[in-house]
């Protein structure tokens, strides 16, 4: 990527009302500043003192942080703690047992309530029933799972024991879960007879069979049932048990495993730009400290706040801001089933509502979904609802365009909730780049200035610094507690992915582009500068696309790339090469539907192509490489302008323009 001036952000910037100031954890930019400086002046003793605070320590830690592997960074290793007892036991303990900890809306709209102490007994029956089956501490258990008070209750029960999870999205397709299943070794997975989701069902249990008759899985000896629907589901006695049979008898009653900080908790897998997903490893403490201390700063939480995070649990949002985040403050959190067009779009503006959210926190590709519906439909308007118990209102997974922020301050938070846009990903586990609501003026489109102690910049190829107002790579320069510690059972990969020899090897790659503003410092993300895609925030390798293609039997080629889309953030736009004469008409029409079809099938809906185009051949070098960056432009209906003297082919550009 080179660099490139921008001009300087000209947009609109909203300072915090004194509302938003007043009595905010963090108070005015001196404030921010000062907590900056801190982390700048004493690193590690900054995270000390957030980590003492922030959790619960069964054994005190004494070092901080050891880079004497750097990259394999280390942090309070000494210490012993258990995630499960930080999120339940301690408040329980604390005389906050009646707090509710879950209010779930169903799809359809049933709604049902848990308090801590509840938690705290559904996860330690589920605990004891993981033990008498075998499972036990740094065994892997994969979840695959709808979202539900089961789901959360999984991942805590897991952690409580010792046993490191591993959380499947509902949305993949049995080779995806199979793919996880065998990478991570697990020895039981935690499902449901169906998935209900705007109205329909997705055989989660058919799926999970499927996925563990594809062989490899014999470590597998437990399959949990969760009854959420009754659908009929195919049974095998010596390995299948239903999740509300093997709980019933257990006491509410379970130890806590006490881990080392540096245990995994979970490994979530995430697209790379290779054909296989990285099993992204996090440990205990630096996770949990992170997942906590965001929650107060970005969200600024206070104890009468009722937070909402409309994202799954099968993604890494799911997980520090619903399963484990909001449950180490002991808050009060919405949690739903369903999708937010589902009776109608206006789903959202009515559960805040109707549950007086005060913190909402969704996608940028919902956002405009949602002003689509808007427009096209005034019943579904948020003006049609009461959105006065909104305080702080947040956008996750992909930036959010400045017209979408803008109807989102407008609209949902009625040009008085602070917009928190977040930039963080699934390696670093939790926000890295956002505003503080009572401190940080914001700018629509930017996701500001780095939270404290993170040490973000943009640097050349090389992995020197460039000017304020130049485009570059987005990298952080020091370790942070809940980094990613490896992938899992790849070492190597995990140094090459994130500490490339090519920026000095001491640099954290992100893998975004990212620009600066000149007179602010403001960080603007320009998208992704590998070969990975964000549809709808989720983050999908080309080249997983591109190896699914080529599994089907009549193509010989294909090339993936993504290009602008008002909805999705990015569109998945395929060029195919089949193994017969290329398709015309109704019968290419009918081709890209059944490969689409096809995609959805090897990976799962999320990564189906939006529009396929097929030719004789792609654009190659003399050597055969595929000019990616022609194809990009081809996708985006623009002129071709770039040097093309070294393609083989050049005529194959009309074709593929063309072949719309």
């Amino acid at each position: 990527m080179t660099s490139m001036e921008l001009p300087p952000q000209k947009q609109r910037s909203f300072e915090p009302t004194a509302e938003a100031q007043s009595g905010a954890n963090i108070s005015g930019m001196a404030a921010y500043r000062e907590l900056a400086s801190q982390a700048e002046r004493d690193y590690e003793g900054f995270w000390a003192g957030l980590a003492r605070e922030a959790l619960e320590w069964r054994k005190p830690f004494g070092k901080v942080l050891d880079e004497s592997n750097a990259p394999f960074y280390k942090w309070f290793e000494d210490g012993e703690l258990n995630a499960s007892y930080n999120c339940l036991d301690r408040h329980v303990a604390a005389g906050h047992g009646d707090r509710v900890a879950i209010v779930f809306e169903a799809d359809d709209g049933t709604v049902t309530r848990v308090t801590y102490a509840q938690m705290l007994s559904r996860v330690s029956r589920l605990a004891n029933a993981l033990k008498r089956r075998g499972i036990q501490r740094g065994d892997r258990v994969v979840i695959y799972m709808p979202m539900s008070i089961e789901g959360i209750a999984a991942m805590q029960a897991c952690a409580r024991i010792g046993a490191t999870h591993s959380v499947v999205f509902g949305g993949f397709s049995a080779k995806s879960l199979h793919e996880r299943i065998v990478d991570v070794g697990a020895v039981a997975v935690i499902t449901a007879d169906e998935q209900v989701r705007g109205g329909k069902t997705l055989p989660l249990k058919q799926i999970a069979d499927d996925a563990l008759a594809m062989g490899g899985c014999d470590a597998v000896k437990t399959t949990i049932v969760y009854r959420r629907t009754g659908g009929y589901v195919a049974w095998r006695e010596s390995r299948d048990c239903w999740l509300h049979e093997i709980v019933e008898n257990e006491p509410d009653v379970c130890e806590p495993e006490w881990v080392g900080a540096e245990h995994p908790l979970f490994i979530l897998y995430t697209s790379g730009s290779t054909g296989k997903p990285k099993g992204v490893q996090h440990s205990t403490a630096g996770y949990l400290l992170w997942a906590a201390q965001t929650m107060k700063w970005t969200f600024d939480w206070k104890r009468e706040d009722v937070f909402w995070c409309t994202a799954d649990i099968g993604w890494i949002t799911g997980h520090t801001y619903i399963a484990y985040g909001p449950l180490a403050l002991g808050a009060t959190q919405v949690v739903f089933e369903g999708v937010p067009t589902y009776p109608n779009a206006g789903r959202f503006w009515k559960m805040i509502g109707d549950h007086r959210v005060s913190l909402f926190y969704t996608a940028p590709t919902a956002i405009r979904s949602l002003i689509k519906a808007a427009e096209a439909d005034a019943n579904v308007h948020p003006a049609r609802h009461d959105l006065s118990s909104l305080r702080i209102i947040g956008t996750v997974g992909e930036p959010i365009n400045p017209e979408a922020w803008m109807w989102y301050h407008r609209h949902v938070g009625g040009e008085r909730c602070p917009v928190v846009d977040t930039w963080w990903q699934t390696e670093t586990g939790g926000h890295m780049i956002a505003p503080m609501p009572g401190a940080t003026p914001t700018v629509p489109g930017s996701c500001t200035l780095p939270l404290p102690g993170i040490m973000a910049a943009v640097v050349d190829e090389t992995g020197q610094d460039v000017p304020d107002g130049q485009g570059g790579i987005l990298v952080v320069k020091r370790p942070w507690p809940s980094m990613i510690r490896t992938v899992w059972g790849d070492p190597e990969r995990f140094v090459k992915s994130y500490y490339p020899q090519e920026l000095g090897g001491a640099l954290y790659l992100a893998g975004d582009g990212a620009v600066r503003d000149k007179d602010t410092a403001y960080f603007t993300i320009t998208g992704r500068i590998d070969d990975v895609l964000n549809v709808s925030g989720h983050r999908l390798g080309t080249m997983e696309i591109e190896s699914a293609l080529v599994a089907h039997e009549l193509v010989a080629e294909a090339a993936v790339v993504g290009r602008p889309d008002e909805t999705t953030g990015e569109a998945v736009v395929a060029f195919v090469v089949l193994k017969r004469a290329r398709p015309q008409g109704e019968e290419a029409e009918q081709l890209a539907k059944a490969l689409r079809d096809w995609v959805g099938k090897e990976i799962g809906p999320i990564a189906k192509p939006k529009e396929i185009r097929f030719g004789d051949n792609l654009p190659k070098t003399r050597s055969g490489k595929i000019m990616r960056r022609l194809l990009r432009s081809l996708a985006k209906g623009e002129a071709i302008t770039q040097d093309t003297s070294t393609l083989e082919n050049p005529d194959i550009l009309n074709q593929l323009g063309q072949a719309r």
